[in-house]
């Protein structure tokens, strides 16, 4: 009888035992939260060496880690697949953008069901799935088409935000709310709605479940949108002009230790101006204020956020990873022209012709109208995107530093020692995931809803997060026909219109300004094969073959007709001449 008393308070202990490591490792895994800005340069947070002040940025810098060479994929829908699924682009069908399918298993438009995403994962493992702000991996987008790819359907618990590329942060197209359309509150502003709708999420969690939280932002993209207060702030502050501003961002840059002294700035793009001879300074100035007051929101979003979570007591135990999506966008649309396509930019059915009040929307980037208000619709241009990417050339959609390179902030007040620390291997926007998951206690699925899933890509940060240890030796990317390679310190890199080779030491050369690859053939060879094999294995098509073909009867929905383009043109010129 004692025998078997024994044995049932032994049982007993041991249950109580397993319990309580359960209860502990619910208790131990952290919540996640990714927060990505969209289209924001290398340097243009001040804690990345940018005179445009981000204190609550900052501060997870100051209190984490700066990843120095990490990589984004170059572009909003591929850096975004590969961040939710830990492969590259094109393996999840998005290789490519998502208003045209062109019937290639790398050119979807859409997310395949050969990958699955963080939420996905994290979902089945016990974690809460919230996302707020711009999806944009998704083909169909109206109400009466499939949702198979909408974020509920791949993996979140709640939904608010946009699905397509872009939009006026005053009233946006698609917005939405779960699986439904919803419309704009009084007084909305996009940044902060995914701000306000975020804290909504996690101040609602369930205490005993951690969570996974995906913040969206689509600041600074065009069109810059701000609060006339947040643009006031930035008054003057670009009055140095572009060259000298990117002079004191290397400058800064070296002074942090972000980047290498040896490293030299490369001239301004060849398609730039000298700021001495720019027309239009004042109305150039005004555009990058417009530019900084939508990372002032951005800004302040940040913020409110790490205050509710120390509201909360969740702070300790939430990891928070700060990056962009790609590098600033040199796109611009003079006198309301897509570059020198001779169309108008109103032939995009995402630029709304007219405001809700009825004022016609300047769509393209008209000198002397300053931007922030609803009824302007302009970017920053190539002159201000050269500054944002400083100290790297080129920009987005290309594979050179300046298209892919992205601050990565890291904060963990709980998990990370080191404060205001920097990170120097290299690293991908594909970890995350792994990252995700090993933070999660979570394994990697083979297969999920009766659908067999690719081997990650992507590998965990956290060597590098704990000690900078290297993860990898060989690093990819191509979009639009723009290709590279990154073998240990090497990099090789092409630009589809040129054809051409390029190769640099980044070690030596991160910045790229000395190409070797006429020094080193055999080099270019060899890395050139590693590129190939891996293109064929990932769906990688040369873009020429991408140009025509399209799936039969497949019209992207978010183009108007020439008439109908050239009509609103019309009427956005004869508004101008109204009101000089």
């Amino acid at each position: 009888m004692i025998n078997k008393f024994m044995t049932l308070v032994a049982l007993s202990l041991v249950l109580s035992a397993c319990k309580d490591k359960i209860e502990a490792k619910k208790e131990v895994r952290p919540n996640i939260i990714v927060i990505m800005a969209d289209d924001m340069g290398f340097s243009d947070l001040s804690s990345y060496g940018g005179e445009i002040d981000t204190p609550n940025i900052d501060d997870l810098a100051n209190n984490g880690l700066r990843f120095t060479q990490f990589y984004n994929a170059g572009r909003c829908v591929p850096s975004r697949a590969s961040l939710l699924t830990g492969l590259y682009a094109h393996k999840t069908g998005l290789g490519y953008m998502t208003a045209q399918d062109y019937g290639k298993p790398g050119y979807r438009a859409d997310l395949n069901n050969e990958c699955v995403t963080i939420a996905e994962v994290l979902r089945q493992s016990g974690y809460k799935t919230y996302m707020a702000g711009k999806w944009h991996l998704n083909h169909n987008f109206k109400p009466n088409e499939s949702k198979h790819n909408w974020p509920l359907q791949r993996g979140f618990d709640q939904f608010y935000g946009t699905l397509i590329a872009a939009g006026s942060y005053w009233d946006p197209l698609t917005l939405v709310e779960d699986n439904s359309y919803v419309e704009p509150y009084d007084d909305f502003y996009y940044t902060e709605a995914i701000t306000k709708k975020s804290i909504e999420y996690i101040s609602s969690n369930d205490a005993d479940k951690p969570f996974f939280l995906y913040m969206a932002y689509t600041a600074p993209h065009w069109p810059l949108h701000a609060r006339k207060e947040a643009i006031a702030k930035h008054k003057g502050k670009f009055e140095k002009g572009w060259e000298k501003l990117r002079e004191d961002r290397y400058r800064n840059l070296i002074s942090k230790g972000i980047i290498d002294p040896l490293c030299k700035l490369p001239e301004i793009d060849e398609q730039n101006v000298a700021w001495e001879k720019a027309e239009h300074k004042l109305w150039e100035q005004s555009r990058m204020e417009a530019y900084a007051g939508t990372i002032e929101h951005l800004d302040q979003g940040v913020g409110a956020l790490v205050a509710a979570l120390k509201n909360l007591d969740k702070l300790d135990n939430t990891i928070i990873f700060f990056l962009s999506d790609n590098g600033g966008d040199k796109t611009e649309h003079i006198n309301g022209m897509i570059g020198n396509s001779g169309k108008p930019w109103s032939i995009m059915n995402y630029v709304p012709l007219y405001t809700e009040g009825g004022e016609i929307i300047m769509s393209g980037d008209y000198p002397g109208v300053a931007l922030g208000p609803e009824n302007t619709y302009g970017g920053y241009g190539l002159k201000w995107a050269n500054l944002s990417n400083t100290p790297f050339k080129k920009f987005k959609t290309y594979m050179h530093e300046g298209g892919i390179a992205t601050p990565l902030i890291v904060h963990w007040p709980k998990g990370i020692l080191g404060k205001n620390e920097l990170r120097k291997q290299p690293a991908h926007i594909i970890d995350i995931m792994a990252t995700s998951l090993e933070l999660a206690e979570t394994n990697y699925p083979t297969s999920f809803n009766n659908n067999k899933i690719r081997p990650l890509d992507g590998k965990s940060l956290l060597p590098i997060i704990y000690k900078d240890e290297k993860i990898r030796d060989t690093l990819f990317w191509e979009h639009q026909g723009n290709k590279a390679i990154r073998l240990g310190d090497w990099k090789l890199v092409s630009i589809w219109e040129k054809g051409e080779w390029e190769l640099y030491n980044l070690k030596e050369d991160r910045t790229e300004t000395n190409d070797l690859a006429q020094t080193y053939p055999e080099k270019v060879k060899r890395m050139e094969r590693i590129y190939e094999t891996w293109a064929l294995k990932s769906n990688v098509l040369p873009w020429e073959e991408l140009e025509i073909p399209v799936v039969a009867g497949d019209k992207s929905p978010l183009t108007r007709t020439r008439e109908e383009a050239d009509k609103a043109h019309m009427e956005v010129q004869k508004y101008l001449n109204n009101h000089k």
